[in-house]
């Protein structure tokens, strides 16, 4: 491990941080309540490369994990050429580098067997799962199984290996599932083909697997074995965090399953079967009525009713609704004002009514898209893969309300905190916003 000092100014940073998250933190993947909606309302509406850009750095190395961040620290994760993998903090008002700690190395495969063991996509590497962080401790996964927790002066805590502990991975396309913090644990899914119809092969587990946040060691591990055949048990998906009745749930998807799990215990709350569609990319999101997720490779898009997801085996009836088409195979929803707003691979933006499914209305923005859509202002922002963001009025009406280029590729969904938003490029780390 290698570290960069920079002494006083760093730790005055992190001097004011809380065992809370606040409005315009951006935690974890899709922010800290992983649904992709920010608190903010005074959020850019304009920049390109000489507007409104507040700061640019360029990174390390490349990969898809979105900036997560705390008071003024935000951090990212990389994977150099020659694959080292790093760990990167930066000022979020001024850009200025904190800290570059070489977490490890690891190769990616872009060949192998069929099946067998798990090939990476090119349109990612092994800096796809995103950090997350909480008080002054920052969990990070990479997908070749390192997952590690550092402190805000790079020292780190703990690491362990998931592919050496428990198996190789066999997800087809490379491991991507981003760690979430919960209760003074790292909670970790792996979802992926059980290889249990070859012949003498010993069926692989899929799985979710929590460690202490403080020492790494082993808090409960829970087999995750939901009978979808081959590609369809795969799924690149981070579980949503959800308090009811006084626990606080895990919900899941992937495996032609939704189902949710206690993260005290790791015990299995309900689950939902039947949900057939292949391989899962798309990741749930969730109101205080529904939940709303994607059957798999561009399969139906449903919501599911929270009041009837108790306990053991949820009813059918709970499904409130199920629509087929214009529906996405990578990027996740967003719920604002009680629409669902979604787009597909392949750049066509679509306005639900979230309660009936209805569709409000439906626009192609062009491009390619990966990156999932985050909501602020009253504003959904659309980011495709060519760095050009469509700005969406987040009403029944469609409007959009501006369109935004930068000279990078985006395949990271954006993050946003305290008026500014800050987009991954494969080069560079954008800050948008006026200089404070």
């Amino acid at each position: 491990m290698t570290y960069r000092p920079y002494g006083l100014a760093f730790l005055l940073v992190f001097a004011v941080m809380t065992d809370f998250a606040v409005g315009d933190d951006w935690r974890a993947w899709r922010g800290g309540r992983g649904d992709g909606v920010s608190l903010e309302t005074d959020v850019p509406l304009t920049w390109s490369e000489s507007e409104n850009i507040r700061w640019k750095a360029e990174l390390p190395g490349w990969g898809d994990s979105t900036p997560v961040i705390q008071d003024a620290g935000l951090i990212i994760t990389s994977q150099a050429e020659d694959g080292r993998l790093f760990l990167q903090l930066f000022d979020k008002n001024y850009g200025s580098p904190l800290r570059k700690i070489e977490v490890g190395t690891g190769d990616v495969p872009r060949e192998a067997p069929k099946r067998l063991k798990q090939k990476f996509h090119n349109l990612h590497n092994l800096a796809s799962p995103s950090p997350t962080v909480h008080h002054k401790w920052i969990a990070v996964h990479f997908g070749n199984g390192l997952l590690a927790v550092y402190d805000f002066e790079g020292n780190r805590l703990w690491s362990r290996n998931l592919q050496e502990e428990y198996g190789a991975y066999t997800v087809w396309w490379g491991h991507a599932n981003s760690p979430v913090i919960v209760e003074g644990k790292v909670i970790s899914v792996c979802m992926q083909d059980s290889l249990s119809d070859l012949d003498d092969q010993k069926p692989v587990e899929s799985y979710l697997v929590a460690h202490n946040l403080m020492t790494g060691e082993l808090v409960w591990k829970t087999k995750r074995m939901t009978g979808a055949p081959a590609e369809q048990a795969d799924a690149y998906t981070t579980p949503l965090v959800r308090q009811r009745n006084g626990k606080t749930e895990l919900i899941v998807m992937g495996g032609n399953q939704l189902d949710a799990y206690d993260a005290k215990t790791g015990e299995q709350i309900w689950f939902l079967p039947g949900l057939d569609g292949g391989r899962t990319v798309t990741g749930p999101t969730t109101d205080d009525k529904r939940i709303y997720c994607t059957r798999g490779m561009r399969g139906p898009t449903i919501a599911v009713d929270l009041k009837q997801a108790k306990t053991g085996r949820v009813p059918d009836t709970a499904i409130l609704w199920e629509e087929t088409q214009s529906t996405p195979d990578t990027p996740c929803p967003v719920v604002v004002n009680d629409l669902l707003f979604t787009v597909t691979d392949d750049g066509i933006a679509v306005c639900r009514d979230a309660a009936t499914g209805e569709v409000v209305w439906k626009e192609r923005l062009g491009g390619k898209f990966k990156a999932s859509p985050v909501a602020a202002g009253n504003r959904i922002y659309f980011l495709n893969t060519d760095g050009l963001c469509s700005v969406v009025a987040a009403e029944r009406e469609f409007q959009k309300l501006a369109e935004n280029k930068l000279d990078d590729e985006t395949i990271a969904s954006p993050a946003i905190s305290d008026g500014c938003i800050y987009i991954r490029g494969r080069k560079n780390l954008y800050c948008i916003g006026k200089a404070p």
